[in-house]
């Protein structure tokens, strides 16, 4: 069963307090431009689901979509933009912070990078950031068809094996996706539904690390 092809939106919020009732959601994030909405749009096979911008901060709200198991995927505002206003910067890293460690019904976290940078510092700020809820996070290597075939395969051993700290303290896993290509959908697939199989209801995370710290 292909998970994301008849999602459809659930609603938008703003601030903590206004997060819905779901039973289990999975949630896309990844910096600003590393593919995220064209992954979603060619995931759900909707070409406008997630709205693609190249304006700097053009997302700065958590959108949720419900899928075909009853399930949500949330869509985060991306992150490493630096030309948005101070006050915006800071309630966009709190409302992402504080999501990614305090929301009890995430059960996996699918980050993007651009295959052609990967292992920026702020992602791997966001690996160290997410580890303390000890959940998985499986990356996509976007914009895969921009590197030749040997490239790809260059790109994610290296790629594996940077992950190995992170692999030994928890679940991560790594795989290549272009959205021009439909290259990796499956894959994808099989693993979000992997994660709501195994995770339907999962406790209360507790945890006093610093929001703030996402957004560093």
């Amino acid at each position: 069963m292909n998970l994301f092809r008849h999602a459809r939106f659930y609603t938008t919020v703003n601030h903590l307090k206004d997060l819905p009732d779901t039973p289990a959601e999975i949630a896309f994030v990844g910096r600003s431009n590393a593919g995220k909405s064209s992954a979603i749009n060619t995931l759900t096979n909707h070409t406008r689901l997630a709205y693609v911008s190249k304006t700097p901060g053009r997302t700065q709200h958590i959108n949720f979509f419900e899928l075909t198991n009853g399930g949500y995927m949330v869509d985060l505002p991306g992150y490493g933009y630096a030309q948005v206003p101070e006050a915006v910067r800071r309630h966009w890293v709190g409302l992402l912070g504080d999501y990614l460690q305090t929301r009890t019904q995430l059960i996996g976290l699918i980050l993007i990078m651009d295959a052609r940078h990967p292992l920026k510092e702020l992602d791997r700020q966001m690996l160290d950031f997410f580890a303390v809820t000890n959940r998985p996070v499986h990356i996509l290597l976007s914009k895969a068809d921009k590197l030749s075939k040997n490239e790809q395969i260059k790109t994610l051993a290296s790629v594996r094996k940077a992950l190995q700290p992170y692999i030994a303290r928890q679940q991560v896993s790594v795989q290549l996706f272009s959205s021009l290509k439909k290259q990796g959908m499956e894959e994808v697939n099989q693993i979000a539904a992997s994660w709501f199989a195994q995770n339907a209801t999962l406790p209360a995370i507790e945890t006093e690390t610093p929001a703030s710290k996402a957004g560093e």
